[in-house]
Order: C-alpha cells, then structure tokens, then sequence
C-alpha cells in the first residue's frame, strides 16, 4: 500500500467550505488503497491575527509564549479536519506536533528538527485511520512547545515523509504548482513539470515562496519525492525530485525561474580597519542571535579600510541593527547605514553549469531596463543581484522575456492574496 503524505496550507483550510473540500480529496486518496497523513497549516490569517493580538497586548513578546500562542492556530485546523473527515466515514485521529514526536533544538519561534519519532502516526496507519498532524511546531528537548519558523508546515510534511518512508510528499498550495515566475507579476508564467532539488534549494533560497527552503534542504537530504499541486484545481502540479525526467538537456543554458525576493534588508558597516578577524566579529555575533545573512560584499581595502554591506531578514532587522551598532562601534567603523527600500532578483537553473554568458546576459537585460545593480551573487546554478524594490517587478518581467520562459498565455487558475 502506498502512504501518502499531504500538507494543506492555510487558504486550503480557510474556512469550513474549504476545509470539508479537503476532507473529500484526503477521503479519495485514501479510499484509492493509500495509507494518508495529512499536515495542515493555521486557517487563512489566524496566524497573523494571533500575532496582531499580541502586538495589541504587549511589544515585549517573549519567544516562548509566542510559541505557545501561535501553535493554537494548528491544533484547531487539525481537529476541525478529523471532524470534517469523520462526518464522511472515513477514521482519523489528530496530533499536535508533540504528540507525534517532532524534537526540535531550543530556540524559539525558529526551532530546527533534530528527530521525528512518529510513533503515533505509525500506530494510526496500522489501524487503518487517517492521521492529521498540526505543522509548524515541535517540543524542544527541554520540553517546551517550539514552532519551526515560516514555512514550518512544510517542513513537517517532508520531516515526516522522511521518517515514515513515504513514497510522496504532496504540498497542497493555492497556485498548481511551481512556476518561472510569480504569475502576480508576470502572467505569462510557465508551469515546471519537473525540477531537481537542487534548482528548488536555489529557487526557495532566492525568495520563492512555493516550498520553505527547510522542507526541500530535509527532502533532498532523504530523497523524498515532493509533488506541489493546487488544492483548487487538484490537477497534477510540479514534481521536485533528484531524478527528473530527460525532457532537459543539460548542455543548453537553460534557467528554469526568475525569482524575486522583497523581504531583506541591507546594512553597510563605513570604513571598518581591514585587519583580520573583523568578519568574524561581526557575523558571529549575528549567528549567536540567529539571524541568518544572506548577501555579503566587501569593498577592496582603501587607506586600510574597508565597507561591508549584508542582507538580512526584514524580521530579524531590530535585532540585527542593535548588534552591528555595538560590534560596528567595537572595531572602531565609521558609521552604520541601512536600506529597506531593496529586493533581490534571482536567475536559476541547471544549465548555468556549462554555460558561460548567462551572468552577462542578464546584467546587459536590467541595463537596458535603466536597473541599478547594487550587489551581486552567484552560484553554479544560480546568479542573484540586489536591486531597488521600486524596479523588482520591472526587473523579473524583463528577465523573463529575456530568457524566454514566457508562455504566450496569460495564467488562469485562481491567485491567493498577495503577502
């Protein structure tokens, strides 16, 4: 018997009407002779309004009773979802992400999985029931209630795809699958049939927000099949897998996305003394808050000083400013500035390998499109460069072109609100 592990996200669940539509197609698929878990998300925005409700009580928010707050969201998708099933025959039982064993580390509000037992789940199956698992959270190993951070519901599914040896992992969205660009922005968007985990890695790394960067890092460390489809259409959507089919040449330069990304930051440290051990300074003391840096670049040395400019996180950038300012005045640096107004644009694929002239291509496109490049990164597969967020949609349209991924049909399917 095939097992079958779906994660249903939070415009899947959004309301009553919703929620029995997708008890009718977990219903199918178990029906059709699979073994289903199903991980759903928090119904449409109430995690957003327990966050405002926060925000109303109080600006100090310890990370704990964050967790605490916003795991609620899940636990209530999840049981509402066994109600819905029961009411239409079909067995299931509900689990928050304790109960499951998902043992995550001890930071709040971003916890990492460290081991998913899944005993309960397996008891489940063997009884012929359906489990609903609550995404997004964990217990620590000190036993606190943790949640995984954006995108944790995702992960979840995969995690526990992982340790179930499940044959698929399908992550239910609101779009039917992955496509070349964001069809919000370029409606001429074309949906992959198929892409390596590692194009996803990349495609989830430059600011796509199909699949969370954790959920496809844990499918291709366990090689977990994962199959992203609409649960609006339920039509069949875009398989990310090690092995995809042959319909790519790989001696062609071939880039399977454009993907924008408008949720960073940049911070510029003026005039740091270029002595050795200033880097490390400066990004340790980020990492031991857990703030994760995406884009670096420094300047050649002048007069023995040097700029450093990083991106971060738009979230993390309280924080983050705080620490520079101290460490930034540590080291004797001039000054401290910050840009919000930025976003990054990412060409991916997997003909980059072999391909010179890609990177060149892309920064004559945005040239010719009157586009600043203000830094610039690269990866076999990959090439990113930051840009002002006022350009971003000029930006990926004229890329998309460009390269010719435009399809000559504007995409039809139902768009989600656009956050």
């Amino acid at each position: 018997m095939t097992l079958v592990v779906q994660k249903y996200g939070g415009t899947s669940v959004a309301d009553p009407d919703r929620i029995k539509a997708v008890a009718d197609h977990v219903a199918f698929t178990r029906n059709h002779g699979n073994d289903v878990v199903v991980v759903v998300s928090a119904m449409g925005k109430s995690t957003d309004n327990l966050i405002n409700l926060a925000n109303e009580v109080s600006s100090v928010q310890p990370g704990r009773e964050m967790d605490m707050l916003l795991t609620a969201g899940e636990r209530i998708s999840m049981s509402l979802l066994s109600i819905a099933l029961a009411g239409i025959g079909i067995e299931a039982v509900s689990f928050t992400g304790s109960q499951v064993g998902i043992i995550t580390d001890n930071v709040h509000t971003k916890a990492k999985i460290v081991e998913v037992k899944a005993d309960r789940v397996r008891e489940a199956l063997a009884q012929g029931k359906v489990a609903v698992v609550a995404g997004f959270q964990g217990v620590s190993t000190d036993k606190e209630i943790t949640t995984l951070g954006r995108g944790g519901s995702d992960t979840t599914a995969v995690a526990l795809a992982a340790a179930l040896s499940a044959d698929v992992c399908e992550i239910y969205t609101d779009v039917t699958g992955v496509f070349t660009a964001d069809p919000r922005i370029v409606p001429q968007a074309r949906k992959l049939a198929r892409l390596e985990f590692e194009e996803m890695l990349e495609m989830a790394g430059a600011g796509s927000k199909v699949l969370a960067l954790r959920s496809v890092e844990f499918a291709r460390n366990h090689n977990v099949p994962i199959h992203v489809r609409s649960s609006y259409t339920w039509e069949p959507g875009t398989w990310v897998t090690n092995n995809p089919s042959g319909e790519k040449n790989m001696e062609e330069p071939i880039i399977s996305g454009v993907v924008q990304d408008a949720t960073e930051s940049k911070v510029t440290v003026i005039a740091v003394p270029d002595r050795p051990g200033v880097s490390a300074a400066l990004f340790e003391n980020l990492a031991n808050a857990s703030i994760n840096v995406d884009m670096i670049v420094q300047n050649t040395s002048k007069d023995g000083l040097a700029d450093i400019s990083f991106t971060v996180p738009k979230a993390d950038m309280r924080t983050a400013e705080e620490i520079v300012e101290r460490v930034a005045k540590e080291m004797g640096a001039q000054s401290v500035t910050h840009d919000t107004d930025i976003a990054k644009v990412s060409l991916v694929g997997a003909g980059m390998k072999t391909s010179p002239g890609i990177a060149a291509r892309m920064f004559r496109v945005l040239a010719d499109n009157g586009v600043n490049i203000h830094m610039i990164s690269t990866s076999t597969i990959r090439v990113s460069v930051v840009i002002s967020s006022s350009e971003m949609e000029k930006a990926v349209r004229a890329l998309h072109t460009a390269f010719g991924l435009d399809s000559g049909t504007a995409y039809a399917a139902p768009l989600p609100e656009r956050k």
